[in-house]
């Protein structure tokens, strides 16, 4: 295991504590009554700590260059909440319910304007340009060669009679690089289960019928505008 954190992590550190103390906070009342923790402090103590262990643990895919650093940097904290509440023989389904409510609320803390604003920006025509280029060059042996801890992914056009503007299938994911790793399998569907309100706070409809979490041979992400 790594013993620091990326000079890239590092420079967002600060705003990368302040989410995971904002998820706390909004995890209390359900840490309480679903989890029966009612030591919260020692909690909150415990997951912010985890979370250092976590970064220095957290591998460089390319940094601002590449789309799924901000994966990452989204998401990466669930794993330590995970990983304490886990220890405290809180189940895991119910610690998925717990960090997928939680992730919810802090997303609806954005402005619905600013959250559709990001929407329309995902979905439009150069963002989807973009995807095709990072796509294309996430399955090339060099990019592979030099971040192999990154997820690789096709760009999927839709064809006739289907009703998704585009699509993702992810070939190899980075959570599940990272879970294999570090012992985290148990728990990774956990994070799997946090895209869909991402993408639906934002009025985006995702369709997913595998993952390779569950053991499917890719994850088949297929995109639509809400409404």
């Amino acid at each position: 295991m790594a013993e620091t954190i990326h000079p890239f992590y590092e420079a967002h550190r600060g705003a990368l504590e302040a989410a995971m103390r904002h998820r706390l906070d909004l995890a209390e009342a359900m840490l309480r009554e679903r989890a029966h923790r009612a030591d919260i402090e020692g909690i909150r103590h415990e997951v912010m700590g985890e979370f250092e262990i976590v970064l220095t643990q957290m591998p460089y895919v390319g940094g601002a260059a590449s789309r799924m650093s901000d994966f990452f940097m989204r998401l990466i904290g669930f794993m330590a909440i995970s990983r304490v509440l886990q220890r405290h023989a809180v189940p895991v389904p119910v610690i998925g319910e717990i960090e997928r409510e939680t992730y919810k609320a802090q997303l609806l803390t954005v402005s619905e304007e600013e959250r559709l604003a990001a929407g329309r920006q995902f979905m439009s025509p150069e963002n989807q340009a973009l995807l095709r280029e990072q796509a294309a060059q996430s399955v090339t042996g060099a990019h592979q060669d030099a971040f192999p801890e990154d997820f690789v992914y096709d760009f999927v056009e839709p064809g006739p009679g289907d009703d998704f503007e585009f699509g993702i299938d992810y070939r190899a994911c980075g959570f599940c690089k990272f879970a294999a790793r570090h012992g985290d399998k148990e728990i990774l569907p956990n994070i799997c289960g946090l895209d869909f309100d991402a993408y639906a706070t934002r009025g985006i409809r995702l369709e997913r019928t595998q993952t390779l979490a569950g053991g499917a041979s890719h994850c088949n992400f297929r995109f639509s505008r809400m409404g």
